[in-house]
């Protein structure tokens, strides 16, 4: 029998939640292989994270109990599935969407009032608004998919599995009922993309409506909880940083650049779960077969092995390093749609501003894990 190891750290406590930024730099320098009794072994470092992530025949994806399309398969089942999934966040889907996701932008910061608690009022209801316009859905879905992504954070912060059982329920239940309305609605495969997987193929066989459950819940939880989270970092980052602001005003085309550096500086998701597959030697540490692995993003888009000067802000830093959208088979499909809706915000929130700035009256909260960025931003908008 493999012996528990003593726990290197606890991800929960009050400190860590306060500053997951600092802890993480502090654990990836200290002890980058560290094991705790809610994460298991996580990895820290950029090489170490890469490494897990590309090898995926010693660290498997297929962490969980519960069937996760695409991105809890290894091959071969993966290939069957990922060409399925990618086609829909095609280079030509995400251009044809690109004006309405801009008018659901414009939309929300042209409401605000001067003073604005950022989360509530803008990131989330772009997060919501954006997900169901993408998939073809009524807006007024947008406040029930927005309780459902906070209750299922909350349920897994606090590793409540009874909880987390009955949200996917939930969900389960909520897409059966929408594609069966939106079928009697009249809506198609060209309209509703929930509609269209019920169309799909893998394997020579249809899709089941398992399967297309679970698609779209990782769509969602992705998709709704880490562009949420991208769009708070990006605004008070700005609002402490006139001087992006007023470079990227001169400058609208860097936007894109912009993002990705400042979501290397702070990251919207802050772990993914791998298992091994045989015994593995990691940095100083000896992993056995079956050992589940955290790998931490955060920290590792903020090595200095790899980047220099890592917590400076560089505009024209390359690149190639950077694991905000992953690496290796599992690199998120969703990319081209992420960056073109955070491109799109920061070139909306600039060019209706004159300046974004912090509410001295009103203190910003962090959010807490799984999320990342802010529970609470406020700003004024001017």
């Amino acid at each position: 029998m493999t012996e528990t190891p003593s726990p290197d750290w606890d991800p929960r406590t009050p400190e860590v939640q306060s500053d997951q930024r600092a802890t993480y730099d502090r654990m990836r320098e200290t002890c980058p292989v560290a094991f705790s009794d809610y994460m298991q072994r996580s990895l820290f470092r950029h090489a170490d994270v890469k490494r897990a992530v590309l090898d995926h025949d010693t660290f498997s994806n297929v962490v969980s109990t519960h069937l996760t399309v695409p991105n809890g398969m290894d091959p071969p089942e993966h290939t069957l599935w990922r060409p399925i999934v990618e086609k829909y966040f095609s280079q030509d889907r995400v251009d044809a969407f690109e004006p309405l996701c801009r008018a659901i932008v414009a939309d929300l910061i042209a409401t605000t009032d001067g003073t604005t608690e950022f989360m509530d009022q803008v990131a989330h209801p772009f997060a919501v608004r954006a997900q169901c316009a993408f998939l073809g859905w009524p807006v007024e879905l947008s406040d029930r998919l927005r309780d459902w992504v906070l209750r299922n954070h909350q349920a897994t912060l606090a590793r409540d599995h009874a909880a987390m059982t009955a949200i996917a329920g939930e969900f389960r239940t909520l897409i059966r009922d929408t594609i069966a309305e939106r079928i009697a609605d009249g809506a198609t495969p060209e309209t509703d993309v929930a509609v269209a997987l019920t169309h799909e193929r893998v394997d020579g066989r249809p899709v089941n409506e398992e399967e297309i459950v679970s698609i779209l819940r990782n769509w969602t939880v992705g998709e709704i909880g880490t562009i949420a989270a991208s769009l708070g970092i990006i605004a008070e980052f700005l609002s402490r940083h006139r001087d992006v602001q007023d470079q990227l005003r001169a400058d609208p085309a860097q936007a894109g650049a912009a993002a990705d550096e400042i979501l290397r500086l702070h990251g919207p998701l802050v772990t993914n779960r791998r298992i091994t597959t045989c015994p593995v030697d990691i940095a100083d540490r000896r992993l056995a077969s079956g050992a589940r692995v955290t790998v931490n993003w955060m920290a590792a888009n903020r090595d200095p092995r790899v980047f220099d000067d890592p917590g400076a802000f560089r505009l024209d830093r390359k690149q190639g390093d950077n694991l905000l959208y992953g690496a290796g088979i599992h690199v998120c499909p969703g990319a081209f749609l992420a960056r073109m809706e955070l491109r799109v915000f920061l070139e909306e929130l600039l060019s209706q501003t004159s300046l974004v700035a912090p509410d001295p009256a009103n203190p910003s909260a962090p959010a807490a894990y799984p999320a990342s960025g802010f529970s609470q931003l406020h700003l004024r908008l001017t």
